[in-house]
């Protein structure tokens, strides 16, 4: 197992190496992913012929190539020209979506003559239309600009598949419409029992239905980095050596520029706080729906949104290093990555060619050989090949990742590697950093005691007035402690700090000590027994304790602890429900380590464990055949975020560049794991129900369109295999968009907090 991490299968069987810290499955993958890639580029290169040859669709394809000049060759992400960049993404598939629409209406509307002219549609329907001469030549004429108008486009689309060797989705649709287009014309020319001049148009008509509603689908998925990048204003207003302000482009901003964020308007750049006290909305960067309080001294992150307050910020970082840029790397990469089953996707729609291919040569002898070869063959061919025509599997598995994708980022977790979120739905072990992650980090008062005649809060309130003037983490709890119980503060003077011993300050006339042990032994007090009991408790709970003399009389006792996160009990509670073990790492003692798991209900306990050794601890369970997940803070705990099968680093806050972890939770919430488990699973469940529906269409429809049926009466034409077709596709596009319904929030557990709420994907 000791490349347990190196090496990894790909959708084929084989192997392929891994770079042990970029934890990226996408090198054996490029070549795998080539048909989707081909139909992009194809795509492109047609509409650009489009653009040339009707100059009014190039506004609709412009955004594509200001994305090209101004996302790529300049400073798009980050420097304020979010107006090339948010329209690239979108722009592309805008463009697709409004050409394709366009053709659809056109088409459609030229199909109407066709349909009314059609004698079976008049036989069906019992309806009736005026007769003129050269009326016969309706259908042929009017469903000849339709298949030029309408049909060519997936035509001009399949001709670079067919030259690289690799059918796909393109050339599926052209042979269905072709096969279609040329049967109808054969029958102008030579006898035959009906012609196919209205099923060719509705066939047409409906594949271009499918593909505007994919493109559609897909452009309203990958908003996601159009949106992040309208968050970034354009200007910012920078303050002068002289106190004045000037309004300059935020691409014009550098490190240690003071900028004014007024009330209402966005924060143009990463930075700091140097003077004003304001509530800022980073709820569209780390999905905290709450605003966040800012004061001088708190960092800031551009794109949020200010509050009521006016902020004076130091710029710290610009351009592609902000978070906003790096959040927007992250979403494309992994919008562009592929998992394992949209590669499978990939390759069916190429095998299912040959399939079809196949599947036209046996029906046309087997129905050779029952009836001879007439038209009637010809028709059972036909509809074969028109059918074969899967669209709704190339929709299925992008459509789903898409969603996944903007739903993650709109609720703090940035996907880095498709492959890991999507393995993040089998883990059986999730492992936990401790400190930081668990718990606060840092120490708190847990519990406390006071002697007879002395209230807990009034020893609460002698503590914090000594403890005032120090900055001891000892004296930060236990001024918090004391702000939360609300208790009236006191005035403290002639401070002193005892080395190694505590602190001393005078309260009212009276000496008042706070310390350890060791100053209980210089100030030679007597310890009562309860306080004795009390430290003896703490102890055997691996907490620390301090106390409060006053007049040389001890007085109180504070036990003092990393505290558990409120929100740790409902991880550890829901992870339990969700069937996954959970482990705890730290580099603590083995005491305080069990006293941790013991009050959340962990499961396995790796104590007093080094940074450098971390990784084996992870490898140990993959060594007993786990699927492994590792929660840290991406920095100290980078070899075990690698070893692990998903590293998920959290409480990175605006580090979004952590290389070494494959999801990247923005906020330091720990509940968010749970909520990438649970999507993980809803997206692969989508993603399972889509590939049904694809394929579900074609184990139904080529059975009928080949004839099985045939003895009993039921026959397949092309327009009812297109309409199938046209079916599965839309049932998958909605499908898809149902993941955006997945309840992602957390349900309220014994010991935690209420749930938090997720942000819907838009």
């Amino acid at each position: 197992m000791d490349d347990h991490k190196e090496t990894n299968k790909n959708p084929s069987g084989g192997e392929h190496q891994q770079d042990d810290n970029s934890h990226q499955h996408e090198h054996d993958e490029h070549d795998e992913g080539a048909p989707e890639a081909d139909e992009q580029r194809v795509e492109q290169e047609r509409l650009e012929e489009e653009e040339e040859a009707h100059p009014a669709a190039a506004s609709e394809t412009a955004p594509h190539e200001q994305h090209e000049h101004t996302g790529h060759e300049g400073e798009g992400h980050g420097h304020g020209s979010n107006e090339g960049h948010g329209e690239g993404h979108g722009g592309m598939h805008e463009g697709h979506e409004q050409l394709f629409r366009r053709r659809f209406f056109v088409s459609t509307l030229l199909s109407i003559p066709v349909l009314l002219y059609s004698e079976m549609l008049q036989e069906w329907l019992g309806f009736s239309v005026p007769v003129f001469p050269g009326s016969e030549w309706v259908n042929p004429v009017f469903a000849v600009i339709v298949f030029a108008y309408g049909g060519v486009p997936f035509l001009q689309m399949a001709l670079p598949e067919l030259k690289d060797r690799a059918p796909g989705m393109m050339t599926l649709i052209s042979m269905a419409i072709s096969v279609a287009f040329v049967y109808s014309l054969a029958s102008v020319v030579f006898p035959m029992q009906s012609a196919f001049f209205w099923e060719l148009v509705t066939l047409i008509d409906i594949m271009l239905l499918g593909h505007w509603i994919e493109m559609r689908s897909v452009r309203r998925a990958s908003s996601a980095v159009d949106e992040l990048a309208k968050l970034m204003p354009d200007t910012a207003e920078r303050i002068t050596d002289d106190g004045e302000t000037e309004e300059v482009p935020v691409s014009d901003l550098v490190e240690g520029d003071l900028v004014l964020v007024r009330p209402g308007a966005s924060v143009p750049a990463d930075g700091v706080v140097e003077e004003g006290d304001s509530d800022v909305n980073e709820s569209m960067i780390t999905g905290e729906s709450k605003p966040v309080s800012k004061e001088p001294g708190d960092e800031v992150i551009g794109g949020t949104i200010n509050g009521d307050g006016s902020l004076r910020v130091h710029v710290g970082s610009t351009g592609e290093e902000t978070t906003l840029a790096g959040i927007m790397r992250l979403v494309e990469e992994a919008q562009q990555s592929k998992s394992k089953t949209q590669v499978l996707a990939d390759r069916a729609a190429g095998w299912l060619f040959y399939v079809a291919l196949g599947a036209a040569v046996v029906t046309a002898i087997a129905w050779t050989i029952a009836v001879s070869f007439n038209a009637t063959v010809i028709e059972r061919v036909v509809t074969v090949l028109v059918i074969a025509c899967p669209h709704a599997l190339g929709l299925a598995i992008p459509l789903v990742v898409a969603i996944n994708t903007s739903l993650a980022a709109r609720n703090g977790m940035l996907v880095r590697d498709r492959i890991a979120m999507e393995d993040a739905r089998s883990l059986d072990a999730i492992i936990f950093d401790k400190t930081g992650t668990l718990t606060e980090g840092e120490h708190g008062v847990v519990d406390l005691v006071a002697v007879d005649g002395v209230e807990e809060d009034d020893a609460l309130a002698l503590a914090a007035a000594v403890e005032s003037d120090s900055e001891h983490m000892i004296a930060r709890a236990i001024r918090e402690a004391a702000g939360e119980r609300d208790v009236t503060t006191l005035d403290a003077s002639d401070f002193e700090a005892i080395k190694g011993r505590g602190v001393r300050a005078t309260i009212d006339g009276s000496e008042v000590y706070v310390g350890g042990p060791n100053l209980l032994t210089q100030l030679d007090s007597e310890i009562p027994d309860h306080l004795q009991r009390f430290a003896d408790e703490a102890g055997q709970n691996a907490q620390t304790v301090v106390y409060l003399v006053r007049d040389g009389e001890l007085i109180a006792a504070f036990a003092m602890a990393d505290v558990i996160r409120e929100e740790s009990y409902a991880v550890v509670d829901a992870l339990h429900d969700l069937g996954i073990e959970v482990a705890m790492l730290t580099g603590d003692s083995q005491d305080v380590a069990d006293a941790v798991a013991d009050e959340l209900g962990i499961d396995t306990v790796f104590a007093e464990v080094l940074p450098e050794d971390k990784d084996e601890k992870v490898q140990e369970l993959q060594d007993q055949g786990k699927l492994v997940g590792m929660v840290g803070d991406g920095v100290n705990d980078a070899p075990a975020l690698t070893r692990a099968d998903v590293g998920i680093a959290i409480g990175s806050g605006t580090d979004v560049a952590v290389q070494s972890a494959d999801v990247i939770l923005v906020q330091n919430n720990p509940l968010d794991v749970v909520r990438l488990v649970k999507l993980s699973k809803a997206s692969y469940r989508k993603m399972q129900e889509n590939i049904v529906w694809a394929a579900g269409y074609n184990v139904f429809a080529l059975p009928l369109a080949a004839g099985v049926l045939a003895p009993i009466g039921i026959l397949l034409s092309p327009a009812v295999g297109a309409l199938l077709m046209s079916l599965s596709t839309i049932i998958v596009a909605i499908n898809a968009q149902l993941l955006r319904r997945v309840d992602l929030s957390i349900p309220e557990l014994p010991g935690g907090t209420p749930p938090t709420d997720a942000e819907p994907a838009d």
